[in-house]
């Protein structure tokens, strides 16, 4: 599935029925609120909700996973009390596949492999840093990737996630010399205009929580010369 069900300016909804929507996520958006008060994502679906559904009162809506700042893609909220322990659950127990697309600077140096570090979160700078080995307070990382592509300048990566960790791609793939494009905190050399980076939830795959149907969504990929460069 990846037919675009809304596209208004602010939100793009790929996926809509009564528990639970997913969007495409631009960047610059937050997911949840934080100490910055900017308006979050979350908001901007509750009131697509609120208009489309013309609902009185208070929207329920429950944030099930986020995605970093700059990032774009895929994200899943819950739209009942129902859902969302469900959705939860399926987070928690890994039965929710997660693909992202990641343009980096340099080839890793096999064509494809598996990824093992302890991440280490430094609350400070808001930094994970990748060890080869466990530290104290680390957290194993796990994560898969595949080289997709060979762009003029850089490199297209599919990556599967085994564990959700913070700042996990960006760290990892730091960790062995392929920063993502515009990641100036992870080692890029220079940011992005719109100060994104080239990470992109791309597909999720998951057994509906409620109605047991296989939910499969394919995220579009911003719009810039160098993802066009990368579509099928």
């Amino acid at each position: 599935m990846s037919k675009i069900v809304s596209n208004k300016s602010n939100l793009q909804v790929l996926y809509e029925d009564n528990h639970i929507i997913i969007v495409n996520k631009r960047a610059g958006d937050i997911v949840q609120g934080d100490k910055t008060g900017d308006r979050p994502l979350s908001d901007v679906v509750k009131g697509y909700i609120k208009e489309k559904y013309n609902k009185p009162g208070n929207v329920y809506l429950g944030v099930v996973h986020r995605l970093d700042r700059p990032t774009t893609g895929l994200v899943i909220f819950a739209k009942t009390s129902k859902a969302l322990p469900r959705l939860n659950k399926l987070f928690l127990s890994k039965d929710i596949k997660k693909t992202y697309w990641a343009i980096v600077k340099n080839t890793p140096s096999k064509p494809e492999g598996t990824l093992i570090n302890w991440l280490k979160k430094n609350p400070k700078n808001n930094k994970s840093t990748a060890y080869t080995k466990e530290v104290k307070d680390s957290k194993k990382a796990v994560l898969h990737y595949k080289s997709l592509k060979t762009l003029d300048n850089y490199y297209l990566l599919e990556i599967n996630l085994e564990t959700g960790r913070h700042h996990q791609i960006r760290s990892q793939l730091s960790n062995i010399g392929c920063p993502i494009k515009g990641d100036l905190k992870y080692g890029f050399d220079r940011s992005n205009k719109d100060a994104s980076i080239h990470l992109h939830a791309r597909y999720i795959e998951f057994i509906h929580p409620v109605k047991k149907e296989l939910i499969n969504i394919s995220a579009p990929l911003p719009k810039d010369a160098i993802w066009d460069a990368c579509s099928p």
